[in-house]
């Protein structure tokens, strides 16, 4: 397995919608959980940043997130429930603009269904920082950037400009 290039912003591909897995689709999609990881990995060591990675950012259209923060974890077909009403601000970052940093509002909390890689249902109550990333990494299974969800036209900077940005 290998890290695999990062589709970037502008790649019409990061816009489609993912398709479902299915359970029998689990041992195909082995090696594209082991890319994820390589990929995240390898992000990181460049960047010094990266906790998650969906799977159309490699260009595999599948409904499929990778996340490694202390443990890896495979999240397949994920969904949303009970989304708070309450929202935050945070100049989010992603791997597929990596010098840019967008303004956006999350939910400060959430529930996430979904299945792991033994397609064992699991159930996680988010909050805070983990509520926030797996939006993130949720929006882009349907085709969805953070630049789609900027709170105004001053809501982006770049990274290298990060410590003019107000924390919110």
């Amino acid at each position: 397995m290998t890290a695999r290039e990062i589709l970037l912003l502008g790649n019409p591909q990061l816009y489609k919608i993912s398709k479902v897995v299915k359970e029998s689709e689990l041992e195909s999609l082995r090696p594209v959980i082991q890319d994820l990881h390589d990929t995240l990995i390898a992000f990181r060591a460049q960047y010094g940043a990266g906790r998650a990675i969906a799977a159309p950012q490699i260009g595999v259209m599948k409904r499929l997130i990778y996340m490694h923060i202390d443990n890896p974890t495979v999240i397949i077909n994920p969904v949303f429930k009970n989304l708070s009403d309450a929202v935050f601000e945070v100049w989010d970052d992603c791997m597929s603009f990596p010098d840019l940093l967008v303004r956006v509002q999350r939910h400060c909390s959430c529930t996430i269904e979904y299945r792991d890689e033994r397609w064992y249902h699991q159930s996680r109550d988010l909050e805070d920082d983990l509520s926030e990333l797996l939006q993130h990494e949720y929006d882009h299974l349907n085709g969805i950037l953070a630049v789609s969800r900027a709170m105004d036209g001053q809501s982006y900077a770049l990274r290298s400009q990060r410590h003019y940005l107000k924390s919110s």
